[in-house]
């Protein structure tokens, strides 16, 4: 049963399709830009093409010998200080930090990817709904409640009255018609 379980809330989970409309909908945003940055090139490209041609390649291969040069004395130096410092005893405790360090750091990756996928399932939701137009009907209820529609004229609804408050009221509105007819004839 727990195997039917998983697999119906892995069948019904609407995160991974979340996550896949979010994923295209940072792609879009993303392809939005592109434009802009081939201008940019177009603009740039005559001034680096220039600059490549005027220049030197003796210099060029000269600088190229002198970084080689250099990274291999670095290289020879710490190898030499690698093997030097070799100890049978350290050798173990180092390995065994390492592999320490090693399961931290994933378990730390894992992390944050799950933080990611949950940033970008989110944004995903928020696009499908963006998508269908419930976005636009959230911020409409929003703003109702926050704000009701203004009204011409308040209008005061009566109070329900009881019967027994209601009748005393009726008789002084029957007395006082009755005074002014008596005034009156």
């Amino acid at each position: 049963m727990a195997i039917a379980d998983d697999l119906k809330k892995t069948l019904t989970d609407p995160t991974p399709l979340y996550f896949a409309a979010g994923t295209a909908d940072l792609a879009v945003q993303q392809a939005k830009k592109v434009p802009g940055l081939i201008e940019q090139l177009r603009a740039e490209a005559p001034a680096r093409i220039e600059a490549v041609k005027n220049t030197d390649p003796k210099v060029v291969q000269e600088k190229a010998k002198e970084a080689a040069k250099e990274a291999q004395e670095a290289v020879t130096a710490k190898v030499a200080e690698v093997l030097g410092a070799i100890d049978p005893k350290k050798l173990g405790e180092t390995a065994q930090d390492l592999a320490l360090r090693g399961v931290g750091v994933a378990a730390e990756y894992a992390v944050r990817a799950k933080e990611t996928y949950d940033k970008v399932a989110e944004h995903g939701e928020q696009a499908v709904r963006a998508w269908r137009g419930e976005v636009s009907e959230e911020i409409v209820d929003i703003a109702v409640a926050v704000e009701p529609a203004p009204e011409a004229e308040p209008v005061a609804e009566p109070a329900a009255e009881p019967a027994a408050q209601a009748a005393p009221k009726k008789a002084s509105a029957r007395k006082t018609t009755a005074k002014k007819a008596t005034a009156e004839a």
